[in-house]
């Protein structure tokens, strides 16, 4: 069975950071596609970020470029988001998602097999 389990979410000023993380059950997964969506009250579930393939290529959402950073480590078959600078407009769920195919959009949410069950992250004074 495939998980993927995101944790780091939380409260946070707007200025601050956070670092979300996925742990990811099967190592296969971790050199694949792995991306992050998130999702804001009353609006459509978009694209963060992705690292795919082994050699880690990554993107971004165009708006998000400088303050997210997508990484990941191999060993703990795990994928993070470093998100500084964060303002209210970031407070959404946050989710982590694979096994993206080759060649496929990484910010098509329908690419993707496996969700984990969300983190939520606020931005607020």
């Amino acid at each position: 069975q495939v998980q993927l389990v995101e944790s780091g979410g939380g409260l946070v000023q707007p200025g601050g950071s956070l670092r979300l993380s996925c742990a990811i059950s099967r190592f296969a997964l971790v050199s694949s596609g792995i991306a992050w969506f998130r999702q804001a009250p009353g609006k459509a579930r978009e694209g963060v970020s992705c690292i795919r393939g082994r050699g880690g290529s990554t993107y971004y959402a165009d708006s998000l470029k400088g303050r997210f950073t997508i990484s990941r480590d191999n060993a703990k078959n795990t994928v993070y988001l470093q998100m500084d600078s964060l303002s209210p407009e970031d407070t959404a769920v946050y989710y982590c998602a694979g096994d993206l195919p080759p060649f496929r959009r990484w910010d098509d949410s329908g690419e993707y097999e496996f969700w984990g069950q969300g983190t939520h992250v606020t931005v607020s004074s």
